[in-house]
């Protein structure tokens, strides 16, 4: 049983629902898990959705802001969300499918930003990054890894230096500071979790999935940041037999400012 799923940040699906439309011409990922998708439950396109052949959706949703949700050709065993941080924003949605070789759980998160300025002392925004990476560390853990698990989501942290364009210019910009790039680490090293994309495209090369709206032409400047990750748990890492950031969907009009991150597993192989 081959898997292919793919992690978006659509940065709202209404408006974008035909780029969902053209990346399932292109790649047509089994399973898609989408952030930022900023609309209620009740008014999630889910009919579009099931004309491209995604029968199955978790949502996690919410007005305007935030949001997740999971949308799948193959049909769900569980459905689970998780709250962080008190603040009732819909930032995390779980799922379980099951494969030939046993269940595979799918975590999706949206991390929050963390606004401008990397100070938790004023600035609540990155405060709240950090509680809620304290949060995903002491939750993911145990008997949430000890089985095959993928963790996918725009975390919002580029934690190497080769995922960003400068690593010295954006050392004190939110996203890349040590404290964020320390947070992400530990939440990995607890679970314990692998980074997959990492594992085939090493960190020597450069690679992003994100680029702000801010350059007129952002492929030519290519100042980006690996914002948008796949994790794995050791018993479903080594069955990732491929990734791919979809550098293409950045260009379509009017584009969410990330691009997809894709892997396939082959899940015949789980012991």
């Amino acid at each position: 049983m081959t898997i292919t799923l793919a992690t978006w940040n659509i940065n709202s699906i209404r408006p974008r629902l035909h780029h969902v439309e053209q990346f399932n011409a292109d790649r047509a990922p089994d399973i898609l898990c989408l952030q930022e998708t900023k609309v209620i439950n009740d008014q999630f396109p889910t009919a579009s959705l099931k004309k491209l052949g995604y029968e199955h959706y978790a949502i996690n949703g919410q007005k305007s802001y935030h949001g997740v949700a999971i949308l799948s050709r193959i049909p769900f065993a569980k459905v689970d969300m998780r709250g962080f941080c008190d603040k009732g924003d819909a930032r995390h949605v779980e799922v379980t499918i099951d494969t030939d070789k046993g269940p595979l759980r799918i975590h999706n998160f949206y991390v929050p930003a963390g606004g401008d300025i990397p100070d938790p002392a004023v600035n609540d925004k990155f405060q709240h990054k950090l509680d809620f990476l304290e949060e995903m560390k002491s939750w993911l853990t145990g008997e949430e890894t000890d089985n095959a698990s993928i963790l996918v989501g725009d975390l919002n942290i580029a934690p190497h230096e080769n995922d960003v364009w400068s690593h010295k210019q954006l050392l004190k910009v939110v996203s890349h500071t040590p404290i964020e790039v320390e947070a992400l680490a530990a939440v990995q090293a607890a679970g314990p979790w692998q980074d997959v994309v990492r594992n085939h495209i090493p960190v020597e090369h450069r690679l992003y999935s994100w680029w702000s709206y801010r350059s007129r032409d952002w492929s030519k400047a290519d100042k980006g940041r690996r914002l948008d990750h796949i994790w794995a748990t050791d018993a479903a890492a080594d069955k990732v037999s491929g990734v791919e950031v979809y550098r293409d969907a950045r260009s379509w009009e009017k584009p969410s400012d990330h691009a997809p991150v894709i892997a396939k597993l082959d899940m015949t192989q789980l012991a």
